[in-house]
């Protein structure tokens, strides 16, 4: 008899598929408000695997071997029912082709066994809004490129960008420039190394499904606020402008809309995965007041939200940080559309104050995770699905990325969920 062909995990083919669809179905019919057949269960492994697997976040940051052999193990070990594609965070190729100042990584400016870290900036001046408001791109490539990437200072010697549609000489000639040159050669680099990680990742997709994981997210975008607050303003620069240039923040927050609704929509019709997800990052408790949240941060998202809903994808954000007296407001969007992930805000709250119709996850501190005990891990997930996981609408996460989590902790996590989470 001719042999049935097999994954690399060692069952058939047609095993790998039917496990592939069943976590599939189990985290969409939680987000959909159907009640799945037990709790999901996915988490944010990040530089994890690094320490687990004997290498470092070096490694994760410049190795694609590294990357697929040492995420491989974590998957087949603990099993979530979806992962993040890791070839992400293969960056430091990427970031030393354009000489990237706006972030510090291992194997540049950080020990080999620390995960990279962004830096925040005030990279535009309050008085260049005009200049993005008008023509966002041609701000981008010609002031915000050459401040936060060394080897492509040159770019500012360009003539506006809406000027080269004509042909004169005057418009043209700074592309002879020596320096011109030098940022188009490292942008070419930068392209080169791009399509290897987009080949890295595709090929780890195919390897998932191979072994019966569904990759979670087929795409990312932001808030607008926090597009302009993180890349443009800085968070000092931008809550001064909710006082000196209020118009100002909203104009420009609208005008992002459009391409952050773009981003997500290529990239989830590219990948062919509906869930999109949404990091958030100034609009926590504390940043600004209710009555500024609820006109600077979030009718932008809201928007993008329900814009992503109409597209027929599913909004995934992450509310870091506190956010428990925002929960009514965001309260307000369509029913089994979206899946809330929260980092410190208290779930059976959020669960009281949002009701049945917005799925929830996340619940167990990646503090718990890291200083705690397999049995208190074990207890949390114990009280977690007794309170918020009653209805179906509920996945079971760490409050933040597992990077030095305790692997007695996680595998606790796990374990506890699938014994608890039946339904």
């Amino acid at each position: 008899m001719p042999r049935k062909d097999r994954t690399n995990q060692g069952f058939p083919v047609e095993t790998a598929e039917r496990l592939y669809q069943e976590r599939e179905k189990r985290v969409v019919d939680a987000i959909s408000l159907r009640l799945p057949d037990r709790v999901p269960i996915m988490v944010g492994f990040q530089f994890f695997p690094a320490p687990y697997s004997g290498v470092t976040a070096r490694d994760l940051m410049y190795d694609p071997g590294t990357v697929r052999s040492s995420f491989l193990k974590v998957v087949r070990d603990f099993e979530p029912d979806m992962v993040q594609n890791p070839f992400g965070r293969l960056l430091g190729p990427l970031l030393d082709a354009v000489d990237c100042t706006q972030a510090r990584w291992p194997g540049r400016n950080l020990p080999d066994h620390l995960p990279f870290q962004y830096v925040e900036e005030e990279y535009m001046l309050a008085e260049e809004y005009d200049h993005l408001l008008s023509d966002p791109s041609d701000f981008i490539v010609r002031r915000l490129w050459p401040r936060i990437f060394g080897a492509l200072k040159g770019l500012d010697r360009l003539p506006p960008l809406h000027n080269l549609c004509s042909y004169s000489v005057g418009t043209l000639f700074a592309f002879a420039s020596p320096e011109v040159g030098e940022a188009l050669d490292a942008l070419r680099a930068l392209s080169a190394e791009s399509i290897k990680v987009v080949a890295y990742a595709k090929a780890f997709e195919e390897e998932l499904r191979s072994l019966g994981f569904p990759i979670e997210y087929g795409a990312s975008t932001q808030a607008p606020f926090d597009l302009l607050a993180d890349f443009f303003r800085g968070t000092r620069g931008l809550l001064l402008d909710l006082y000196r240039r209020p118009a100002t923040v909203v104009a420009a927050c609208e005008k992002f809309l459009p391409f952050l609704l773009e981003k997500a929509v290529l990239g989830a019709r590219a990948s062919g995965n509906p869930r999109v997800f949404i990091p958030l990052h100034k609009g926590v408790d504390g940043a600004m007041s209710r009555e500024q949240y609820l006109k600077f941060y979030w009718p932008t998202l809201s928007d993008l939200m329900r814009a992503l809903i109409a597209e027929g994808l599913y909004p995934c954000p992450f509310f870091e940080g506190e956010y428990s007296t925002r929960l009514d407001i965001i309260k307000d969007i369509p029913p089994g559309k979206v899946c809330y992930k929260f980092e410190s805000v208290d779930l059976g709250k959020a669960r009281e104050v949002l009701g049945e119709e917005i799925c929830l996850r996340g619940g167990v501190p990646a503090s718990l995770l890291v200083t705690g005990t397999p049995e208190g891990v074990k207890e949390r997930v114990r009280r977690l699905i007794d309170g918020a996981a009653k209805s179906g609408a509920f996945i079971m996460d760490s409050s933040s990325a597992l990077d030095d989590a305790r692997p007695e902790n996680v595998r606790a996590l796990f374990e506890a969920t699938t014994e608890y989470g039946r339904y």
